[in-house]
């Protein structure tokens, strides 16, 4: 183990500050005003903001302008500059395939498959969507109205529909090769996307085989009436199958995003599904649709860049090294930090471009591989994202629930997200009692 550093408690005050900005608003907002969207109430920017003038309030010994250089220095990482440009050419993608193509997934799945597994179909379409489109929450969005028509149609609970949706979304966001979260971790750690990917899908499948039994056995008990039948068009499919198997392949991220973009645009244009005037400004509306997301990550970077030369990384790091002893520890505590961060941001994108400079030097003291680091960081992410009441996935469902015409909770949704239970318990079992392989390959 390192000897301890400069480490400085007090530097880790913004991230207090944005705490309690942010989280503890939300929740007062949310649960005790009752205010619908309550979080979405609280400008994350300007929390964030907030707590960079606290911090840049610290640390006498350094000039503002000096400050200034810290931050710059921050925000012209790499990771950052790559995150931004996915996220933006993501959002076009989006814009370009719609809605039509992720309900002509489903409802092509739904068309050929009896009723009766209908909340699984939904699950692995979710899967599907999520892993070809890299973003959860733009899943949640897509898929969750169609959630909605299977339990009115089919006498499904409406939680058990909207948590598999969920569930089906975070398993993608998790393993996808253009997810902001797998960019990020794998930047951050340096590792190559295909090598996390590897070690990823280990724990992330017996996860989904456990919740997909859970779900078909739920269905077996439950008494199913009608039918779902929706119209769908099988080409508008094609731009999520090239996209998910350039990923699976290992083809470039823009690459494969331009790929899909491209085949979106010419068959919408040729099916007359849409004007070339309406793609062009549904092209904007998905990258604008970007932006409160690429601000997150230049506020973050430069938040923590100033944090970190105070030495508040040091005092979090020393921390973690007294509770957490041998490889094992360290993997667990890895864990636990980008999860403790994904509570304190409700956001796994921010959590892990937070936690990568720590979880780097915890690789290096506690002798874990990169693309173990890099699939803790993501994995433990997710696991918090997908459960946490006041995360983006939680509300972006339970407000496509309520713009439907219908009512649901968080806490009736949370006992039915079987699959980040079973991903943590699918994390543990891969660290505690799957025996770690021999090489040693910094993959």
């Amino acid at each position: 183990m390192k000897k301890d550093r400069n480490s400085n408690p007090v530097a880790l005050v913004p991230i207090l500050v944005f705490l309690v900005l942010y989280l503890g608003t939300g929740i007062i907002f949310e649960y005790v005003m009752k205010i619908p969207m309550g979080f979405y109430n609280v400008p994350i920017i300007v929390a964030f903001m907030a707590a960079i003038l606290v911090a840049c309030m610290q640390n006498s010994q350094l000039k503002f302008d000096e400050k200034l250089d810290v931050m710059a220095k921050g925000l012209a990482d790499r990771n950052i500059v790559t995150m931004l440009l996915i996220f933006i050419t993501a959002g076009i993608f989006v814009g370009v395939v719609g809605r039509s193509s992720a309900e002509s997934v489903a409802y092509f799945m739904l068309s050929i498959i009896p009723a009766k597994f209908a909340v699984a179909v939904l699950f692995i379409v979710a899967c599907f969507v999520s892993t070809a489109m890299g973003t959860s929450v733009g899943t949640i969005t897509l898929i969750t109205p169609i959630a909605v028509a299977v339990s009115e149609a089919s006498g499904f609970s409406m939680a058990l529909c909207v948590a598999s949706v969920m569930g089906g979304a975070m398993f993608g966001d998790n393993l996808s090769f253009i997810s902001d979260t797998t960019i990020a971790a794998c930047n951050g750690q340096g590792c190559a996307m295909k090598d996390k990917f590897r070690e990823n899908f280990w724990i992330a499948l017996p996860a989904a085989i456990v919740t997909l039994v859970i779900i078909l056995v739920l269905s077996f008990s439950t008494d199913i009436h009608g039918e779902i039948a929706h119209s769908y068009n099988l080409f508008q499919i094609i731009p999520y199958v090239l996209v998910l198997a350039g990923g699976i392949i290992g083809v470039n991220v823009f690459v494969v995003l331009i790929t899909g973009i491209i085949s979106g645009i010419v068959i919408m244009l040729v099916m007359g599904e849409v004007t070339l005037e309406t793609l062009l400004l549904n092209m904007g509306s998905g990258a604008s649709g970007m932006f409160e997301t690429c601000m997150v990550a230049v506020l973050v970077s430069v938040m923590c860049s100033l944090i970190k030369e105070y030495g508040g990384f040091d005092a979090l790091l020393n921390g973690i090294r007294r509770l957490f002893k041998g490889k094992k520890g360290g993997q667990l505590g890895m864990g636990l930090l980008v999860g403790t961060m994904d509570i304190a941001t409700a956001n796994n994108t921010v959590a892990i471009v937070m936690a990568n400079p720590i979880a780097k030097e915890m690789a290096d003291d506690y002798d874990i591989t990169p693309r173990k680091a890099a699939s803790l960081l993501d994995t433990f992410s997710c696991i918090f994202q997908g459960i946490i009441p006041y995360g983006a996935q939680m509300l972006v469902a339970i407000s496509a629930v309520s713009e439907l015409g219908y009512s649901i909770t968080a806490f009736q949704i949370l006992p039915k997200l079987f699959y980040p239970m079973f991903l943590f318990v699918s994390s543990l079992i891969w660290i505690y009692v799957i025996p770690e392989g021999k090489s040693k390959t910094k993959a």
